[in-house]
């Protein structure tokens, strides 16, 4: 019943094998690639695997990248499933406008924060979900499960490159974070950290004005790291939110 979770972002592909499709299976092996070597999975780390029973993955980098990976699976003999944003699904109430709209990694984020705070006990919370990657995204989920909606921002990268340019002569390294910045590589630094910062306080503010209740915060992606420091709400920082989404609809859609 091993079960193979994917994870395919703007830059890499992970991956990750478990004994079952369940939140609480053990992890037998799982990797990662950069897209532009995915063609050479089927024989290298792939190759070795047992061969999986099921499959379930998130993709956002587009339908080009996502037929490439199917090509790579052709080694098993299942149909690969790829999420896509329902109107409800593992406990989770889709509150988008156009549900099939939301990004897939969204969609799978949120389900795996919820799950991750309910199985923590106690009552059920707000959440505020952020995503710091490529982009940064940060959802607002209430205590009833219902999504009720989100921001998108650009990441540190697409900030620093927009800024250069539209900028004559603006070309500084990357610099520090710091509360007054006196030179323009931690201006640049600490405005798109603050930025980023400002918008989750924002949200946390709102959801706990909408709900009367004090939201939990989880932030994951590959760069959530950077934030941990600048950060003035509590939040716990996960490092693969979206696999734990990916088990928790696994274990509804195989069982």
């Amino acid at each position: 019943m091993t079960f193979l979770a994917i994870d395919v972002g703007n830059t890499r592909l992970k991956w990750a094998l478990y004994e079952l499709p369940s939140p609480r299976a053990a992890l037998v092996t799982h990797g990662a690639e950069f897209l532009e070597n995915i063609d050479r999975l089927s024989e290298g780390p792939w190759a070795r695997l047992p061969v999986p029973r099921h499959m379930l993955g998130c993709v956002v980098a587009g339908d080009a990248i996502k037929r490439r990976v199917q090509e790579q699976m052709e080694l098993w003999d299942f149909p690969p499933q790829w999420v896509v944003p329902s109107s409800q699904e593992a406990g989770l109430i889709n509150g988008y406008d156009y549900p099939s709209r939301l990004g897939a990694d969204r969609w799978v984020a949120m389900i795996g924060a919820r799950q991750r705070m309910l199985a923590q006990g106690g009552p059920a919370r707000p959440l505020v979900v952020v995503m710091v990657g490529t982009a940064v995204t940060v959802e607002a989920i209430d205590a009833e499960g219902r999504f009720l909606g989100g921001l998108i921002l650009p990441g540190h990268g697409i900030m620093l490159r927009a800024l250069e340019s539209g900028t004559a002569g603006l070309h500084v390294p990357t610099g520090e974070v710091t509360p007054f910045p006196t030179n323009t590589s931690d201006a640049l630094t600490s405005g798109g950290t603050y930025a980023i910062a400002g918008a989750c306080e924002r949200m946390v503010q709102h959801l706990r004005d909408h709900t009367h209740l004090e939201p939990m915060c989880i932030m994951t992606g590959g760069a959530g790291w950077k934030m941990a420091p600048s950060m003035s709400v509590q939040f716990e920082l996960v490092d693969n939110l979206i696999f734990d989404g990916l088990l928790a609809m696994a274990a509804s859609r195989f069982a």
